[in-house]
């Protein structure tokens, strides 16, 4: 549905804007016209009040009628009690539309930022999805919700209208031309307030990714003395929102004020002109009362009909932000008839480096560069476009889904997030205990769990904050483990653990994996002594492979690159070196 692109990720287009605007009333349908019968009960119980009123003046009290009086109050109380249990359901109504909407609108986002993965953070900033979670989503809650008092207001006018045309022309005239009179007063100020909206909106987002970025590199800024710069690019960027707020708070105002005065005007209009119609025999008193109390009365849905146009446009404004985050497509899509993979594991090949990934085999990949084992990753994975393939089958012939459930990559970027800890591990909520605790020894993370008072009931805090880096990276990898994908890529899994724990996870980690491909991209020389197979790769190609003794032996790069040494260093000390320097560790 929302696939039309945009020329600025984040913003589409008024129609977009407007389809996602029906879409969501769309889904509430039920519950709006619900909500908007009741409104109509509501304020038509209310608008008819005025005219049992006048006639309880005039053929009760002028007349001196005591039964009329009591008869009359009968049903003035009669519509009281109508009109307070439809306010009270309308208000039930009401609240549900705006809660459905507004997390329905969650729902929509956070599907989208599943869908895109990778792709999101390239094509919009944090803070862009951070505000439609937060004010997004309560505007367009507002603007479901207003729906169905509004038509109770349209309703209630028109009958007051049609009431004051049966009873006086004049006043009825005064209705039907004042009160559009009164909303395209009102209109004039809907434009610039919503290109304010869209500016203080666009300036809400940039705080928010600022902020981001703070928090997340706060330890950095601290240590390289950027928390003052930094500072100060934020107090900057918070005072020109509260710029922007301020001069959006000038058109509300003026809109404000107008809601008020306006229809106050209009009320002082149509007494003096009942009270000159009633002077003149025109309009008894009973008639002078009720369309005083008209006029306070339609205060109220005119008060409404504002508050529709000020809220649909906000809601506009949203809309359009929603829209275009609904609108951004991922970097890979599927073919239009995807294959499907044999039933037998085989080879992951990547021709761009010339790596050959054995199935069933644990495949470390040594790389001289940091950025080519990235890139490595992401075409395994297919966060990249290449030429990958699995048992014979280009990984872009096959849907994404099924990519994504046979190829796990996980590295250092991943992150922990709130919840139980047995939840953040096994995301399918399906594993044992024992297959959880299995997952942890093979991760060396079992005194992790231990530590905590509610071990795995125990609550993770935002991105798992309360543990060290070594510790989040175990749990990456117990959770990694524990999905137990047919093929699973490991990026420097051990690089934040100390010395002893990485002997362990080594040594268990080929158990861990026994009878699925694993490939580990590492210049650890202790995963590396546990590998089936070692791959050296300089330049992004392949140029070795081989066990990891015999790399040693033959190449003076990989010698270099594993134990730390200059590259002009003998192979045969780095060889005759490094398995002692295992010995010791391990021991």
């Amino acid at each position: 549905m929302w696939s039309l692109p945009v020329a600025d990720p984040g913003v589409a287009d008024h129609r977009s804007a407007l389809r996602l605007l029906r879409w969501l009333a769309g889904r509430a349908g039920a519950s709006v016209a619900w909500g908007s019968v009741l409104s109509v009960v509501w304020m038509g119980s209310q608008a008819l009040m005025p005219a049992v009123l006048g006639r309880a003046v005039d053929v009760g009290l002028t007349a001196r009628d005591p039964q009329a009086l009591l008869g009359w109050s009968a049903v003035l109380l009669g519509l009281g009690l109508v009109q307070a249990t439809a306010s009270i359901s309308q208000h039930w109504f009401g609240v549900f539309n705006w809660l459905s909407t507004a997390y329905r609108t969650v729902q929509l986002t956070v599907r989208q930022a599943n869908r895109l993965g990778a792709t999101l953070p390239k094509r919009l900033a944090t803070g862009e999805v951070v505000s439609i979670g937060t004010a997004d989503m309560s505007s367009l809650g507002g603007a479901v919700e207003v729906v169905a008092r509004a038509v109770g207001a349209v309703v209630a006018i028109v009958v007051v209208a049609a009431i004051l045309l049966g009873t006086s022309v004049p006043l009825g005239l005064v209705i039907v031309i004042g009160v559009p009179v009164l909303m395209a007063a009102v209109g004039l100020g809907l434009r610039p307030l919503h290109r304010r909206q869209q500016t203080y909106r666009d300036q809400q987002a940039t705080l928010a990714t600022l902020a981001g970025d703070i928090v997340t590199g706060l330890r950095i800024l601290r240590g390289v003395g950027g928390e003052p710069a930094f500072a100060d690019r934020y107090r900057d960027q918070s005072q020109e929102l509260r710029r922007r707020g301020d001069r959006l708070a000038r058109v509300e105002s003026v809109l404000e004020a107008g809601q008020l005065l306006l229809p106050g005007m209009f009320l002082v209009l149509v007494t003096w002109l009942g009270a000159r119609l009633t002077l003149s025999g025109e309009l008894t008193v009973g008639q002078l009362v009720a369309a005083y109390a008209y006029t306070a009365f339609l205060t109220g849905p005119i008060r409404t009909l504002t508050e529709f146009l000020h809220t649909m446009t906000r809601g506009h404004v949203a809309a359009r932000r929603v829209a275009g985050l609904l609108a951004i497509t991922g970097e890979f899509t599927d073919p239009a008839r995807p294959r499907r993979l044999p039933d037998r594991d085989g080879e992951l090949v990547d021709p761009t480096s010339g790596l050959r990934v054995a199935p069933y085999q644990l495949t470390a990949v040594a790389a001289t560069a940091p950025e080519d084992v990235a890139g490595l990753a992401d075409r395994l994975g297919r966060y990249r476009d290449a030429e990958v393939a699995l048992a014979g089958v280009p990984l872009r012939e096959l849907d994404l889904a099924t990519v994504r459930q046979r190829i796990l990559v996980t590295d250092n970027d991943d992150r922990l997030f709130t919840g139980r800890l047995r939840d953040e591990l096994d995301g399918t909520g399906r594993a044992s205990d024992d297959a959880i605790r299995a997952a942890l020894v093979a991760a060396s993370a079992t005194d992790i769990v231990d530590a905590l008072p509610d071990g795995l009931d125990a609550e993770v805090a935002e991105r798992g904050r309360e543990f060290s880096g070594g510790q989040q990276q175990r749990l990456r990898l117990a959770r990694a483990l524990l999905a137990d994908p047919p093929v699973l890529v490991l990026v420097e899994p051990t690089s934040a653990v100390d010395a002893h724990t990485e002997v362990r996870i080594a040594a268990r980690l080929p158990a861990a994996r026994t009878g699925r491909t694993t490939v580990v991209c590492t210049t650890s020389p202790l995963l590396l002594e546990h590998a089936d197979r070692v791959v050296f790769v300089d330049a992004g190609r392949v140029v070795a492979d081989g066990s990891h003794a015999d790399l040693l032996r033959t190449e003076p790069g990989y010698a270099a690159l594993v134990t730390r040494a200059e590259p002009a260093a003998s192979t045969e000390v780095a060889a005759s070196t490094e398995p002692a320097a295992l010995s010791e560790v391990a021991s």
